[in-house]
């Protein structure tokens, strides 16, 4: 390698104004100091400072120049953590500190949480709010802050927890709003992947998204939203006095490899032969994007007939702990004990976060296959990232995704270099403007005078016109009082409205809705077909979701694994129960909430009220604690071991989440193993990976 030509390359880049190929160049040679293991001299240093890349100086060899400015960029990001910020990063951070308020848009190995952490540590706000998609995310989210900002503030991720002086909310769009009326002002609030907002990208959920920022937009002193690859955002509501910056500076190179070229049919066993090579010659951690369910199946039995089994002993604890808590003819227990893992939207949550640990450690899991939901659910990355399919589900793979999967491909510090493999041809390259708009049903969960000034004369027209339907079946002001109560969870107008016109028109077919407080699961099923076809799932969902919500109504007493075999009589896969019990604890319960709200109103004669049958399924009959404690990384099999033997009381009703965890950390990670008996060896890897999410809060409670 001619180091002297390709320094002369990246300053000529740099001179002319390229700094996205001066930076790519760098970070490739970057790559190949490491591997060679050779000490940075003080031009690369240089070039280093030139490009904005402070982070990566090595003080040893700098000059003093250099090391100023790696000292000038060095700031607090919590916990008593100094960490030197890139310059974009820094441009970022002293814009939120002078108090604007920012929409950006960045790359996925831009190092996004280390802005929101530094301003934290130097701005100490009171009140923190930030909004993510997923529980997953919420967890991950909490875990960082907690670490380093849990000794001076009350971290908050579930619903139902009482403010202290000092907060950070961490929330799903579903839980945030919850808050609102809790929360008289919030310093800054935050939302993470705020395309989620567009119907474009997110149809089911932006709605109620869009609500979130608008409320809480309005007592947020600040706001500062995050996504990746938005070119454009077009003006609206929800962005107003909000600056738009949007920034291509990666801090890592992507290296491309075209395999698709030479398999235009997209045929399987040809991406079979490209996939055993890729992993065969590159040996690293390693994302495969399957596209669908299907593709999973097939990668699954690929690799499963491609590797032996390791010689690893933590992953085949993994396995023996997936076979007896789930079912030993498990796929994914015969996967991990050859360093591979699935990663999808339906796992249990628990499944999920242990995985995506095991993919962090060095001697865990090398490979996982994914659907999208490994860029909607975590922040994490690998060496290399294996494109099987341009699909995501049945749609094709548009490339704002295609984007965003393929930058999780390197990491700072860890891979300079994030190699891709693309076994089917990519999108075509497309700029993304990102408009976020008034939906009909976000239209019909507002108060046209609170929010007169935001809409326009036709919208305020839609508004007034629902809730004249509304008002001649419910009566005059009953739907504005239950919106300003907040008590609709389903956020569509139209089902809401069929619902309480089928109430109105026969009233007398709804007067067994009570028995769904039954002790007895078979006085279940008429009203749990009623609602489901509501809901409007398949005929075969109905039967699959009834014969599960009655299979789970001894979910706490009922071994998991025995349930998912008595299940499996009736054609329910292991992944079909993951499945129905994601729908069943928050579609089916959010539909039968604003059911029991309207027949409330509409039903009065009937004294009819199913808060009790609503509140077991949306904790999948598991004590709530029990359930709550899974997003916190503790899966209920371990829960009940905990619980059986007496060391904590999981089935206390009178305390919550937050005073529950205090309890786990009075008794401490060893003190509770040498407790708790019949513990496996993964059950121990567990209960300290929990541990892990709960330390270092002092916090009086």
């Amino acid at each position: 390698m001619e180091l002297f030509e390709i320094y002369h390359t990246i300053n000529n880049n740099l001179t002319s104004g390229n700094d996205i190929e001066a930076r790519n160049e760098l970070i490739k040679l970057l790559d190949y100091f490491e591997k060679e293991k050779i000490e940075y001299p003080p031009i690369l240093n240089h070039l280093i400072r030139a490009t904005g890349l402070y982070p990566y100086i090595k003080k040893d060899t700098a000059t003093w120049q250099d090391k100023w400015v790696y000292e000038l960029f060095k700031v607090n990001v919590g916990g008593n953590q100094e960490a030197t910020l890139h310059r974009e990063q820094s441009m970022l951070l002293k814009k939120l500190l002078e108090g604007h308020s920012l929409a950006v848009s960045a790359p996925t190995s831009f190092g996004k949480s280390f802005v929101i952490d530094a301003f934290i540590s130097i701005k100490q706000p009171s009140t923190i709010v930030i909004i993510v998609p997923t529980i997953a995310l919420t967890d991950e989210t909490r875990r960082r802050l907690q670490n380093k900002f849990g000794h001076e503030y009350k971290i908050i991720t579930t619903p139902e927890i009482e403010l202290a002086d000092k907060n950070i909310l961490i929330f799903p769009q579903e839980r945030a709003i919850n808050y609102q009326k809790k929360l008289k002002s919030i310093d800054i609030l935050i939302i993470d992947e705020f395309y989620k907002a567009s119907i474009n990208f997110d149809k089911e959920r932006a709605p109620i998204l869009l609500k979130t920022i608008l409320e809480l937009g309005k007592i947020s002193k600040q706001r500062y939203f995050l996504a990746p690859n938005i070119s454009k955002l077009i003006d609206s509501p929800f962005t107003v006095g909000m600056e738009f910056i949007s920034l291509d500076f990666n801090t890592v190179y992507t290296e491309k490899h075209n395999y698709y070229r030479d398999n235009p049919d997209k045929d399987n066993e040809i991406k079979a032969r490209h996939l055993t090579d890729i992993l065969s010659k590159y040996r690293a951690k390693t994302l495969i994007y399957a596209g669908t369910f299907v593709n999973i199946d097939f990668i699954a039995n690929t690799l499963d007939g491609l590797y032996m089994d390791m010689k690893n002993d933590l992953l085949h604890s993994f396995s023996d702990w997936l076979r007896e808590n789930y079912h030993p003819e498990y796929i994914l227990a015969k996967l991990v004990k050859k360093g591979v893992g699935i990663h999808n939207g339906q796992l249990h949550r628990s499944l999920s976060q242990i995985q995506v640990r095991l993919f962090e450690e060095p001697d865990g899991l090398d490979n996982m296959i994914s659907t999208s939901s490994i860029i909607e659910g975590v922040n994490t990355s690998a060496e290399n990232v294996i494109i099987w399919a341009n699909k995501n589900g049945k749609p094709p793979l548009n490339d704002f995704t295609y984007k965003n999967i393929i930058g999780r491909g390197g990491r700072m510090f860890r891979h300079f270099i994030g190699k891709v493999y693309l076994l089917e041809e990519p999108p075509q390259t497309e700029a993304t403007q990102l408009n976020l708009e008034f939906t009909d049903d976000l239209l019909t969960s507002l108060d046209e005078e609170k929010h007169k000034d935001e809409l326009t004369r036709e919208q305020i027209i839609k508004i007034i016109a629902f809730k004249e339907e509304m008002d001649s079946m419910l009566g005059d002001d009953v739907y504005m009082q239950m919106i300003q109560e907040n008590p609709f969870q389903s956020f569509n107008s139209n089902k809401i409205k069929f619902i309480a016109y089928e109430m109105s028109r026969n009233p007398a077919s709804w007067s067994g809705l009570g028995y769904l407080n039954s002790d007895n699961p078979n006085l279940w099923e008429q009203n749990l077909y009623k609602v489901l076809r509501i809901m409007g799932q398949g005929s075969a969902s109905y039967r699959d979701m009834v014969a599960y919500v009655k299979a789970i109504s001894n979910n706490w007493n009922k071994p998991i694994a025995e349930i998912i075999r008595n299940l499996r009589s009736n054609g329910i896969t292991i992944e079909k129960f993951f499945e129905l019990e994601r729908v069943a604890t928050f579609k089916l319960t959010s539909i039968l909430t604003d059911i029991n709200n309207l027949q409330k109103k509409l039903l009065p004669q009937y004294s009819i009220d199913i808060r009790p049958f609503i509140a077991k399924l949306s904790h999948a009959f598991l004590p709530p604690l029990v359930y709550l404690l899974e997003e916190y990384g503790l899966p209920r099999m371990v829960s009940k071991k905990i619980h059986i033997s007496g060391v904590i009381d999981l089935e206390r009703t009178d305390i919550d989440i937050i005073h529950a965890i205090s309890i786990f950390r009075r008794i401490g990670s060893e003190n509770l193993q040498r407790q708790v008996n019949n513990l496996s060896s993964f059950d121990k890897y567990i209960i300290d990976y929990f541990y892990e999410g709960i330390k270092e809060n002092t916090l009086n409670l």
